[in-house]
């Protein structure tokens, strides 16, 4: 037993049963060093042309071999033929997650929003037109977002800047400036009267959850653009054309909150009920899944959106008590590390723990660590030229429906 153990340990410290032996032996981290050396320069000086033994399960990937790029290639060329490894191969697997498995016909796509996307032009380049492909079916966003997402649905301006810039001549010339998006401060003022009038309307004066809330925000938002003569501004607007319901996590913590907020103090009643956004986005869920379908979320960022978004899960059966087993598609860009704790950068595999993400279908997620201004003009490209433009679902018109499977499968647990 001991002359056996000594050998094993001359062959790596590896079991012998696991690599067997060879006369000549193929090149193997764990096996005889030496004679593998001695081999492979036996090869090369009788000029014999190397055989890989790639028989490993981890060696079954592509080769890599990109294509040159010369100029003339798509973003699907880009994409497939180049991004091999590190963050670029997470993103062609993200851009190849979404567009081949996520726009099935029968998965319901949630996106969540974080970030400035909206400033630096994102909804009009990327967003509306997901959403007119019937490639987002329902929305949950900082209210920030769709703040500055209004602006140029009122034919409001926001420039290109330098960071460079004084803050505080910025501050004295009255411009207002995200990083290096500038604008000037009156486009903060109009916005907010715009949402002060609309919301003093008579049926904006009960509780309502945040997507009724914005469905009526994005009726009033298509008028003003009417009016302007520009179309294809406003994520808010094409989501109440195309029936996508928008809500928000976070309703207090935006302009448009504090609007609504303001209002209050005038005596005005319109109040966004969280309770009925909690219960909403679990019957999405829920009613994807009892209807033979999938569901996917699609995140963009981190933050209370992201969560909001997975929390579904956990809402059906840690709270409600109704059977399911998590969301079947994750996709992820981020620039948060899973290290610190924060749910930002916590993992799908973490996510399953909490009944978030079905185990079952945890190869199907993908966490891309890149700033999503970068990685999203990318996916929307690549979806786009991959697939066909699917049926708008038209959620907004389904949450009674989709509540009334929610109440049903509630009662049948008490």
């Amino acid at each position: 037993m001991a002359k056996s153990k000594t050998a094993a340990r001359a062959r790596g410290g590896f079991k012998a049963s696991r690599h067997g032996t060879r006369t000549a032996p193929r090149a193997n981290a764990a096996g005889p060093k030496g004679d593998q050396k001695k081999a492979a320069e036996a090869r090369e000086a009788a000029g014999t042309k190397h055989v890989a033994g790639e028989r490993s399960r981890y060696l079954r990937g592509a080769k890599i071999s990109p294509r040159k790029i010369d100029g003339t290639e798509s973003v699907v060329q880009l994409i497939e033929g180049t991004f091999q490894a590190y963050n670029a191969a997470r993103l062609r697997e993200a851009a190849q997650l979404y567009a081949k498995l996520m726009l099935a016909k029968d998965v319901t796509v949630g996106l969540t929003l974080t970030g400035a996307l909206t400033p630096a032009g994102l909804g009009m380049s990327c967003i509306i037109p997901l959403i007119e492909a019937g490639f987002v079916d329902w929305i949950i966003s900082t209210g920030a977002n769709l703040y500055h997402d209004t602006h140029f649905g009122l034919g409001l301006a926001m420039h290109r800047g330098n960071t460079a810039a004084s803050d505080v001549s910025l501050r004295e010339e009255g411009v207002v400036r995200i990083y290096d998006i500038f604008f000037d401060y009156d486009v903060l003022l109009s916005t907010d009267a715009f949402f002060r009038k609309i919301i003093r309307a008579p049926e904006f004066q009960r509780p309502m959850s945040s997507a009724e809330f914005h469905w009526l925000c994005g009726k009033y938002v298509a008028e003003r653009e009417r009016v302007l003569g520009i179309s294809n501004k406003s994520l808010l607007s094409t989501a109440y054309r195309c029936g996508v319901p928008v809500y928000t996590s976070s309703p207090g913590d935006s302009s448009i909150g504090m609007n609504v907020a303001a209002l209050q103090l005038e005596g005005y009643a319109c109040t966004i009920d969280s309770n009925q956004d909690v219960n909403e986005t679990a019957s999405i869920v829920l009613g994807a899944k009892r209807g033979g379908g999938k569901s996917a979320i699609v995140i963009m960022g981190g933050g209370s959106p992201k969560n909001f978004a997975l929390q579904t899960e956990p809402q059906i059966q840690e709270v409600l008590g109704i059977d399911e087993k998590g969301h079947d598609y994750f996709l992820q860009v981020t620039d948060a590390r899973p290290d610190t704790g924060g749910l930002s950068g916590a993992t799908p595999a973490e996510a399953v723990s909490w009944g978030k993400i079905d185990p079952d279908r945890l190869p199907d997620a993908v966490v891309c660590y890149l700033d999503t201004t970068v990685a999203l003009p990318l996916l929307t490209s690549y979806a786009l030229a991959k697939r066909k433009p699917r049926k708008l679902k038209r959620l907004y018109d389904k949450r009674e429906a989709n509540m009334a499977v929610l109440r049903a499968e509630f009662e049948k647990t008490r």
